[in-house]
């Protein structure tokens, strides 16, 4: 090799040069860069240019008309129309008419950066989009003047070419006119519930004053209202309490972060509770619970927002039928109405609520909201206050069979499965050590040993609080869900051994679409009210329903066989009178506080409840003594309705029987021991015996005292729990009363001071019923005993978890 061969390849190799791939290598990535900058430089060039086109092309077009709203059109199944809806409701008024706490309040709640920051925030923006991909639901990155444009000069359509528009025309518009002009027009123009369109007309709807008259806590409540008018109005859902209250301090904080409200006048406030709702004498009877039942699942279903359906214009077809709405309601008005005295204070506290589904689609043919929505807006069938009791017990069964649970001897349960009934029996943990709960059976009635069936029949709470506890209270919770229980109902996460007596508050809807579950053999469909939205010539799409298996086949049809019992010759023997094959499940609440039947043929599931409530105060009250009747239970004025019902909505309709594949081995193979549970949450601090109010009975004059039942095979009152007598099979005789009774769930005085429930095995204390989110002592509604067999009325505040509701 040669001095210069080798000096060239010393210089390629040395090592601050580098191998020749490297070098190459190199060489090829310069022009990618170059590539992706020009690239980038392009794609700016190009947005900015569009930006700046749609800035020039756009113009601030010619504000809405308000007689450009128009009314929605709601129509029964049939086509033909079940009510017409839409008046707007605005007075405008001047800012300088608005008290300056109301303003600060209006931007606490939605903009407080609008005095110092441009028309539109893209970070904002960009969040809300973020979090809307994340699943968190539809979210708003607009500013205030952003809002003023969509109410003022657009419409409420979640469109790409609507929101392009709103973007420019915000950013025009906040170059040409005063910030101070533009709140003006929002206060005037937003939708604030109740069919209130501005400040003014929502100050009138809420508080029946002028805007000016509004003080500094009155004036954060609307501005809470805002986000989500008929989330946060505690006027149409018991449930918008607690979280308009916390929307309410949101608002107030706000005002204390931007030094618009001293901490010291913020600390005194009380929340300013609105007067009651006004509603169009066009809703009178039925119709009014009908059109907000409808209104309430467009908006929650994601089909329509609010302020997009208050606007107008929509034709919606209901899968409400108009023969079985019909059929419904005389069946409350001849079993319940009818026989209402105004001279009895006990039948002024009668609330009626009920849905029918049909099973096999999941439309809701029929609801029963009250007696007329002008005189009682609250709706009776979508309420979620007061506890379900027994009606709960077929889902523990379903549970148990889901999951093939064993009793503690390590025994396959199943419908023959024995568990000892004693009233005031302490329910055992997995370990066999006692959990400190002792529930009462009705009046104290020992039923000894019996089958899972019979007592089923029965409603035997000391053996369905066992069978909870060897289920799993969490299980039973999740198979709840599974069936259509939704997730937040009051009640159901809190709960824990509580929930197999029916500690949860869901409603009739709620628990005609789980029923409905058990009829279509697991297969849960989510229930829904609507067939068709269009406006003008547009076709709204609605939600996809999937079915979604709940529980199995065999477990579905399995709990339908012993719900089958329960009609034929337990304490929903009243429901018989339907005249065809059905199965169902009676629920009363201690104190008579409420009284179900959740009941279903192969072709509807309904349920029916009756609730006690003080029609002035609102305060839940006891129904003794209501009809003339000592109790009002759920066998009976409740079982009578869904009989007569579903006889009428099926007259005509071929007899169907269930079509049962329910495995005849449950209960006889050995299926292992029941896996380990989670450690449950902390159910809070023990509640005493000291926090129970003392009990009194509520004397009867002769005059109101009921009248013996009528005897025969269909009478409701064959079934009732005995007085103790035992018959020869070691199973108490039914006794006739005047009501059907069933089994009340009433864990009593033999609970020990300081527990609360029973628990999973070696985990927490056991449950106080507590619900965290609303700070109250308990979880049910319902008074104790003293041991005097005497019960007092209930005061306003919850009572401890023990007193909970009956079946």
């Amino acid at each position: 090799m040669s001095e210069t061969s080798a000096r060239k390849d010393t210089a390629r190799d040395s090592p601050g040069d580098g191998p020749p791939e490297e070098h190459r290598r190199r060489r090829r990535l310069l022009p990618r860069w170059r590539t992706l900058f020009a690239a980038a430089l392009l794609t700016a060039s190009l947005a900015l240019g569009g930006l700046v086109a749609g800035y020039l092309l756009v113009e601030i077009p010619e504000p809405r008309s308000a007689s450009a709203a128009q009314s929605n059109v709601y129509l029964y199944a049939d086509g033909s129309q079940l009510a017409r809806v839409g008046e707007v409701n605005r007075e405008s008024v001047s800012l300088s008419l608005v008290p300056e706490d109301v303003r600060h309040a209006v931007l606490a709640a939605e903009d407080r950066a609008f005095f110092r920051q441009s028309a539109v925030d893209p970070k904002a923006m960009v969040r809300a989009a973020w979090n809307m991909l994340r699943g968190e639901g539809k979210q708003s990155g607009s500013t205030i003047t952003q809002q003023y444009v969509k109410n003022y000069y657009l419409d409420q359509e979640q469109t790409l070419e609507r929101k392009t528009k709103e973007f420019f025309i915000a950013v025009k518009l906040d170059r040409e006119v005063s910030k101070e002009e533009i709140l003006e027009g929002y206060l005037n123009t937003s939708y604030f519930g109740r069919n209130a369109y501005g400040i003014q007309a929502a100050a009138q709807a809420y508080y029946g004053k002028d805007t000016g008259e509004l003080n500094v806590a009155e004036g954060a409540y609307l501005a809470a209202l805002l986000v989500a008018p008929s989330a946060f109005d505690v006027g149409s859902a018991t449930q918008n309490e607690g979280r308009a209250v916390a929307r309410w301090e949101y608002v107030l904080d706000g005002m204390v972060d931007e030094g618009w409200l001293a901490a010291s006048e913020r600390a005194g406030l009380e929340f300013p509770e609105p007067q009651e709702t006004r509603p169009s004498t066009g809703l009178s009877g039925q119709r009014g619970y009908l059109v907000e039942a409808v209104r309430d699942h467009l908006i929650e279903s994601g089909v329509l927002d609010e302020q997009r359906l208050a606007a107008g214009g929509f034709r919606i077809t209901t899968t409400i039928e108009p023969d079985q709405q019909e059929a419904l309601t005389a069946s409350v008005q001849e079993q319940l109405l009818d026989r209402k005295d105004e001279e009895r204070e006990a039948d002024s506290h009668l609330r009626a609520g009920a849905t029918s589904v049909e099973t096999e689609t999941g439309r809701v043919v029929a609801m029963y909201g009250g007696e007329d929505y002008t005189r009682q807006f609250l709706n009776n069938a979508t309420r979620r206050d007061y506890q379900a009791a027994s009606t709960f017990k077929p889902f523990v069964y379903a549970a148990a069979l889901e999951h093939e649970a064993t009793t503690r001897s390590g025994t396959p349960i199943g419908p023959s499965t024995t568990y000892d009934g004693t009233s005031g029996r302490e329910v055992l943990d997995r370990d066999g050590q006692g959990t400190g709960w002792s529930p009462e059976n009705e009046n104290e009635v020992s039923h000894g040993e019996l089958t899972l069936r019979s007592a089923m029949d029965l409603s035997v709470n000391a053996v369905f609080a066992q069978l909870g506890q060897d289920v799993g209270p969490r299980r039973v919770a999740d198979t709840a869900r599974a069936l259509g229980i939704p997730a937040d109902t009051p009640g159901l996460d809190s709960a824990q051994g509580s929930v197999s007596l029916g500690t949860a508050t869901p409603s009739t809807l709620d628990m005609a679409g789980a029923y409905a579950t058990l009829a279509r053999h697991g297969e849960h469909l989510p229930t829904v009210l609507v067939e068709e939205v269009s406006r003008g010539d547009e076709e709204i799409e609605l939600p996809a329903r999937e079915p979604e298996r709940a529980v199995s086949r065999e477990v579905a049809d399995a709990t339908t066989d012993l719900l089958v019992g329960v009609v034929e010759g337990g304490t929903g023997s009243a429901a018989g009178a339907v005249g065809r094959p059905a199965a169902g499940k009676t629920g009363t609440a201690e104190q008579d506080k409420a009284a179900w039947f959740a009941g279903y043929t192969p072709e509807l599931a309904t349920v029916v409840a009756l609730m006690g409530q003080n029609q002035e105060t609102g305060a839940q009250e006891p129904l003794y003594g209501a009809l003339g009747l000592e109790r009002v239970s759920g066998g009976g004025v409740p079982a009578a309705i869904w009989g007569q019902y579903t006889a009428a909505a099926l007259e005509g309709a071929p007899v169907r029987d269930f079509d049962l594949e329910a495995r005849e081995d449950f209960g006889e193979t050995d299926n292992g021991p029941v896996e380990e549970w989670e450690e449950p949450a902390d159910p809070g601090p023990p509640v005493t015996e000291d926090s129970r109010p003392p009990a009194q009975s509520p004397e009867r004059s002769p005059e109101e005292s009921a009248e013996p039942s009528p005897t025969g095979p269909e009478s409701p009152g064959t079934s009732e729990p005995p007085s103790g007598t035992p018959s020869p099979t070691g199973e108490p005789e039914p006794t006739e009363t005047p009501e059907p009774t069933e089994p009340t769930e009433t864990p009593g005085p033999s609970e020990p001071t300081g527990t609360s429930g029973p628990t999973d095995p070696g985990t927490s204390p056991p449950d106080d019923g507590r619900n965290p989110d609303d700070g109250s002592d308990g979880d049910s509604d319902s008074d104790s005993e003293d041991g005097s067999g005497q019960r007092a009325p209930q005061s306003a505040a919850r009572p401890a978890w023990s007193e909970i509701q009956t079946g």
